[in-house]
Formats: C-alpha cells, structure tokens, sequence
C-alpha cells in the first residue's frame, strides 16, 4: 500500500486545464518533494490529495482510501501544514494547540501530553500562555506546524514550510521534517527552495503547466543533465576580475558571478581549468580556489520547465 496515490488526475477550471493526467505515487515513510513555478499545478494537486477539491477526472488515495469517496477517514490519517497561517491570533499559543486536536478528536489526556511536548520541540513553552498576534512569523510558523503534528498523523502536507523564515525556525523546521521520516511518517513537501528539496528529498517531482516533467531521486535527476557542468573558483588578484572577462577563456558557455567565486559553466571542465590557470598567470592573480561541480537541481528544474533559461552571457547572483 502507498501513502499517495495521484491516478491520471485532471482538473478544469472552466476552460483551464489546470491538471492533466497527473501520475505519481509516494511510499510509507518517504519524504516526497514536489517543486514547480507559480501556477504550475502544486497547489490545485495538494487540494485535492487533501479533499479540499475534487478531481475533474482521475482518483487520489490516501493508505488505499479513495479521498472523495472516504474523505473522513483519508483526512484522520493526514497532518496538514498551508503555507499561509491557520493560526487563530486572539488566542494563545496553548488554546490554538488544543482546538486543533479536539478537532481530530484526540483524547484530552493526550492532547494535552503531546501539546507539551511540541510546544518545547519548536522552543515555544515560554509562550503557551500568550496570544498569538504578538508571535513573529518564524513563531507562527513552528506553531502551525506544531498543530499539523498535534494529531500524531501518518501523512504530513508541508506547503512552504520554510518560506521566508529566520535561520533558527529554519534549522529547527528542518531537523522536525528529518526525525518524522526517520520515525516512519510521510512527509509531502512542496517548496520554492530548490536546495531544501536536494537536502530534505528522497524523490523529487517536477510540475510543470499541469504536467509532470520528471519523477526520481535528486542525484538521479542531475545525472539526466550531465552536459550542465562547471568550474567554481576564487581569485586574489591586484585588480578585480570580472566576469566578461572569464567569458572569453575557451569552452565556457556562461559565467555566474556567485559573492567572491565564479562559476563557469562548460561541457568540458578539464579544459577550462587550463583556461583559467592561464588567464591567471596573464593576470598575475592567484587561484585561491578551484573545484569543478555537476548539474545541480536547480539546473534540473531549469532545464525542465524552461524558466530562466540560460544562454551564453554573464549573470550575477546576489
């Protein structure tokens, strides 16, 4: 049995194909990423893995149970967490916890045992007691993770769960969606955060105008684009180098200026380390770094939904 399946699902709006034929499944206890640009599909898909809409065409189970036909017993088994706030701020950090478990009917002794715990898990004990529209955004944003938790679910739909976030909600979101697939949960995550997908990931879905582009591992994904290599390297040179500069060494495609390192882009990265240990000599500047990189995610994700796409020339990356 899979956590998820998504079989040839379609939806219209009218006379918008917001979906086609969209195919995937997610195994029990696998974090399953879905990435796409705005207005790809992501959303419309989690309404209705979550039975917030129904499909047009096409079924969507959740642990075998059909989520239009059984949409209660689909739902108990699923933590939600939407990327905007579900937060209700007259009411303390506590009261929120609490109203969100009797909702999934969770017995009061163990509502209250398991809010304890989640409140000090996202460092929030200190403020059980106090209203909620005082939190700052990276507090809201751990409390209604906390809620999505409060049920002990099996399936947990994080929308964005790191958007825009301070480091320390950051680094305490991640570490949470880290212990819940090492204690067996599925975890379905959707995010803009190309890296935290490559991190968090054991497979990857890339959406794109309603379609599937690419299902698979992110490893498995770079190596589909194997032509997309490059050198990364730093200079301590007497004046500034600049990237129109590095453009012109033999075989480089494109330069990416990234902070005080260059990257150059290639399908042939041997010879454009020769390239620039000459133009470093010419220059009379010292190669303080080097290392050469494959295709990365965000590479995939470029080259599959044709956002973006990079042609010879130079760019900065702030």
């Amino acid at each position: 049995m899979y956590a998820i399946e998504a079989l040839s699902i379609s939806k219209r709006f009218g006379t918008l194909q917001a979906l086609s034929n969209v195919d995937f499944t997610v195994s029990v206890g696998e974090t399953f990423g879905f990435l796409g640009p705005n207005g790809a599909g992501k959303t419309t898909t989690i309404r209705i893995l979550t039975g917030m809409s129904a499909p047009t065409e096409g079924t969507a189970r959740i642990f075998g149970r059909d989520i239009v036909q059984d949409t209660i017993a689909a739902r108990r088994q699923m933590g939600i967490v939407h990327e905007t706030s579900n937060i209700y701020t007259d009411l303390t950090a506590w009261q929120n916890l609490m109203f969100t478990a009797e909702l999934y009917h969770v017995g009061k002794k163990e509502r209250e045992n398991r809010g304890a715990d989640l409140l000090d898990l996202f460092g929030l004990s200190e403020r059980k007691h106090d209203k909620t529209n005082g939190f700052s955004k990276g507090m809201k944003r751990r409390l209604t993770l906390a809620m999505g938790l409060i049920s002990h679910p099996r399936l947990l739909f994080l929308d964005e769960p790191t958007s825009g976030l301070d480091v320390q909600s950051n680094l305490i979101i991640r570490d949470v969606i880290r212990d819940l697939n090492e204690n067996g949960v599925t975890v379905f995550l959707t995010t803009h955060n190309i890296e935290e997908a490559n991190l968090a990931c054991d497979r990857v879905a890339i959406i794109n105008r309603g379609h599937i582009a690419a299902i698979d591992s992110p490893e498995r994904l770079k190596k589909t684009i194997q032509s997309v290599q490059s050198v990364e390297v730093a200079f301590d040179a007497p004046a500034p180098v600049l990237p129109e500069e590095l453009g012109q060494i033999p075989r480089v495609s494109e330069v990416i200026k990234q902070g005080d390192k260059f990257r150059l882009i290639t399908e042939d990265p041997p010879a454009v380390i020769e390239g620039v240990m000459a133009f470093a000599a010419a220059r009379k500047a010292r190669v303080i770094s080097m290392t050469t990189l494959g295709p990365s995610l965000e590479d995939v994700f470029i080259r599959l939904t044709g956002l973006d796409v990079r042609t010879k020339g130079v760019k900065t990356v702030d």
